[in-house]
């Protein structure tokens, strides 16, 4: 009997939300949202939705972050919103995102989705973590980059990832540009990778578990090698569990 019922879209074909944030530093523990972005792209680029947060932090933006993103601690205090309102705002709509079952697209996603979740217990927020079974589905292109490319030479940041995929990108570190950027990029790999695309969201997100433990693995390794210390390599992915809570990576 033939089943004349069409095939579903890839996911790299269908609605895409790039989430990403600009922050006082890299310390998953310590530093703070400055601005966020939310924005749903459609397969052609154009914007369906879009959502941007100027935050006051509570705390001194450094001159190394404000060289980065432009953000002062002047222009934040002035322009921004308390960080306790802007995080439970962005905590409320990437739990939509999440429940829908839109993929939810973030470059090093257990950055952003880390410094989130610290904020929130900061706040008094319910993170996503407590608020979902599971923080998917997921699109992280760093992870899938690696993953379908292992050993092409060169620098895998968003700017040259967006190079490589021929999209489009000033280099601005603006969060509203690097969440679209960051969706398109992910379109691109899919377009690349037939096998990828045609995972489903949440097999999708299984695949990059399983890939980013072992690009972990990888990575420790090779600091091993060089008589480094792996300590601060984790396999988890796509949010950091609090300290004290995951295995370590042996």
């Amino acid at each position: 009997m033939t089943d004349n019922r069409a095939a579903a879209p890839g996911w790299h074909l269908g609605p895409l939300v790039g989430f990403d944030i600009e922050t006082t530093g890299i310390n998953l523990e310590q530093d703070r949202v400055v601005t966020a972005a939310i924005i749903e792209t459609a397969a052609d680029g154009s914007q369906r939705t879009r959502r941007t947060w100027l935050v006051n932090p509570g705390v001194e933006i450094p001159p190394e972050a404000v060289a980065i993103h432009g953000i002062s601690t002047e222009l934040a205090v002035a322009d921004g919103i308390p960080a306790p309102v802007a995080v439970a705002e962005i905590t409320d709509l990437l739990e939509q995102v999440l429940q829908s079952g839109t993929p939810l697209v973030i470059m090093n996603a257990p950055f952003d989705l880390t410094i989130l979740d610290r904020e929130c217990r900061r706040y008094g927020v319910v993170p996503l973590s407590e608020r979902l079974d599971t923080v998917a589905p997921v699109i992280d292109p760093l992870i899938l980059d690696r993953h379908i490319d292992r050993y092409r030479r060169g620098k895998r940041t968003l700017e040259a990832l967006c190079a490589h995929y021929g999209v489009p990108y000033d280099g601005s570190h603006e969060a509203s540009a690097d969440a679209v950027a960051a969706a398109a990029v992910a379109r691109g790999i899919g377009h690349a990778a037939a096998h990828v695309a045609a995972l489903s969201p949440r097999e999708l997100h299984e695949l990059q578990v399983t890939a980013a433990a072992q690009q972990a693995e990888s990575l420790a390794a090779f600091l091993r090698r060089k008589g480094l210390s792996p300590e601060r390599v984790t396999r988890a992915w796509p949010l950091v569990p609090v300290p004290g809570t995951q295995p370590k990576l042996i």
